[in-house]
């Protein structure tokens, strides 16, 4: 059986994919439990977090196996394969041990660095043994990925360059500045109770708010939060807990709020933000909207290079309108594009006389494209104008208002409609902008101490792993000689019936030292060459050197996974 992983995660997909693809707790569950059922697959987990789906597999067959995962993640997401499938990534045997340790790491997350996952991993680990989904190749897998995550930040400086996603979130809300001074007495709404909102909130106390409002389907979560917050050490900040009615009114007299929920539709419209933003702004918020709405305040295009041109001395043209059009010179057809009769003539004209420092090699001599242009302009007379080619003037942007509502969405799918972020006096962060704004985020020096912890345990995984393929074969081999030594007492016991107990007992542990000190060295060895690449068929070539049974060692493998899961901690 190998490691198999199929997933998409943000470095893989646009957001919007991930959105469409998230699988709730049912969803989750349901995946899990059809992997296993699947033919390939006897063990599965699945990694779900706000910017991963990772389904996890042993199977014993690679291509029917990524078949399957694949068709059961589309299924499942409700996203169609022939969609899902150019976002998906594979990674096999200690590819895929890599990539669970990387992210562990927080090296594979949207801020680099980030512990988070290390709770993400272990909820998934904890799912699949209770779904009894996880057999020894997965627990042995989740659990060592848990501690390579902690090796990472407890031996290197990687928490420098990483934070929680909340608080990279919160850093792009303050505009680069310091949340602490930003947060200070703003009135906070958090809309949900799981981890990622209880982090928020805790977030945000300690930044200085004012108040923390937490809102949540399920009114005692939302209370024993409040609660938490308000009697914490270090997060003692009025608190209070609202049903998820009393949104609308809390988003009045909120200046932040945090959104994550597992609600599948959108918790707060476009239209409920704009209504309660209206009167913080002195107008509608919906006023300013443009292209560059994702920015606190738009920029208006840069003029075409070259514009000074435009005032050549009588020409009629704006040259820059017309600079570079492929297959044209400046006073061809391209430069005559929406000019009137009048000035058609003029600038046949002007042509004809040769008063053009001309800026490009024309594929027609001046004399030609002067005959063009008159015979244009003769057109024109009859119709008008020339068909306007030529480019739109640059439309300024009017700077958007300083935001009185501060959002920030961390659902996936999401919790706030995209559309806020064209409103007026609003500033909206959700996963796809934060995306965006971790691509250019530094990473520490540390990072390559970490890829380098990475790899070592990767490599001593493979290792121990391959030294368990062959310790069953190892145990067969054992309990065979044992009996083999059991047969031969008993044959000695009915030839020599005049031994005493202590004869019999001298000759029974000199036969047994025999056989261990034969057996040392190669089992030893074995067990070495096992642990190396390649190394899985030194058990085949003890089963056959010994003609061992094959049920003898499967039923060693039952004994040993049978142990192992009654001393895993739950």
């Amino acid at each position: 059986m190998s490691l198999l992983v199929v997933g998409l995660s943000h470095r893989s997909a646009p957001v919007s994919v991930l959105e469409r693809a998230a699988l709730n707790a049912d969803a989750q569950v349901k995946l899990v439990q059809d992997t296993v059922a699947a033919e390939p697959a006897t063990e599965a987990a699945v990694l779900a977090t706000c910017n991963r789906i990772e389904l996890y597999a042993d199977v014993d067959k690679f291509h029917a196996g990524v078949a399957e995962l694949s068709t059961l993640l589309a299924q499942h997401s409700g996203v169609g394969l022939d969609e899902l499938t150019p976002y998906l990534y594979v990674h096999y045997e200690d590819r895929a041990v890599h990539h669970l340790f990387s992210v562990a790491c927080g090296l594979d997350s949207m801020v680099v660095g980030e512990g988070q996952i290390l709770g993400q991993i272990k909820d998934s680990l904890a799912r699949a043994q209770e779904l009894h989904t996880a057999g020894r190749l997965l627990n042995d897998l989740f659990q060592q990925a848990l501690r390579v995550g902690k090796r990472a930040h407890s031996e290197t400086g990687i928490d420098r360059a990483g934070q929680s996603l909340v608080t990279f979130g919160l850093e792009q809300l303050a505009v680069g500045g310091a949340v602490e001074e930003w947060a200070a007495g703003r009135r906070a709404l958090v809309i949900g109770a799981g981890s990622m909102s209880s982090l928020a909130a805790a977030t945000l106390a300690r930044a200085g708010v004012a108040e923390v409002v937490v809102a949540n389907r399920t009114f005692e979560r939302a209370e024993r939060l409040a609660r938490i917050l308000t009697e914490g050490d270090d997060t003692a900040v009025s608190a209070r807990a609202v049903p998820m009615a009393a949104v609308p009114d809390e988003l009045t007299r909120a200046d932040v709020v945090v959104s994550c929920t597992g609600a599948t539709g959108l918790v707060l419209t476009a239209e409920s933000v704009a209504q309660a933003v209206e009167g913080r702004t002195g107008g509608d918020a919906a006023e300013t909207a443009d292209d560059g709405a994702r920015a606190s305040v738009g920029t208006a295009p840069s003029p075409a290079a070259g514009t000074a041109g435009a005032a050549e001395e009588n020409c009629p043209l704006d040259l820059a309108a017309v600079q570079g059009s492929t297959g044209f010179s400046v006073h061809g057809e391209a430069a005559v594009a929406g000019l009137d009769a009048a000035t058609l003539e003029q600038h046949g004209a002007w042509v004809a006389g040769g008063a053009v420092d001309r800026r490009e090699t024309a594929r027609r001599s001046p004399e030609a494209d002067a005959e063009l242009i008159t015979a244009l302009a003769a057109t024109a007379a009859s119709v008008g104008r020339i068909p306007e080619l030529r480019r739109p003037e640059p439309v300024a942007v009017i700077p958007r208002p300083a935001p009185a509502l501060f959002l920030l969405d961390l659902a996936m799918p999401r919790d706030i409609d995209a559309a806020v972020h064209r409103l007026a006096g609003v500033r909206l962060v959700d996963i796809e902008s934060l995306a965006d704004a971790s691509a250019d985020a530094p990473m520490a020096a540390d990072v390559d101490q970490v890829r380098r912890i990475v790899s070592d345990e990767v490599a001593a995984f493979g290792a121990a792993q391959r030294a368990a393929h062959i310790t069953p074969t190892v145990v067969a081999l054992r309990t065979m000689a044992a009996d083999v030594v059991a047969g031969e007492i008993a044959r000695l016991d009915g030839r020599l019936p005049g031994l005493d107990e202590r004869q019999r007992g001298e000759i029974r542990q000199a036969v047994h030292r025999v056989v261990d000190k034969l057996l040392h060295a190669p089992t030893v060895r074995v067990k070495q060459l096992a642990a190396e690449p390649g190394g899985a068929g030194y058990a085949d070539a003890l089963r056959t050197l010994f003609d061992l049974d094959p049920e003898t060692v499967a039923a060693v493998s039952r004994a040993v996974d049978s142990t192992d899961e009654k001393d895993r901690p739950a």
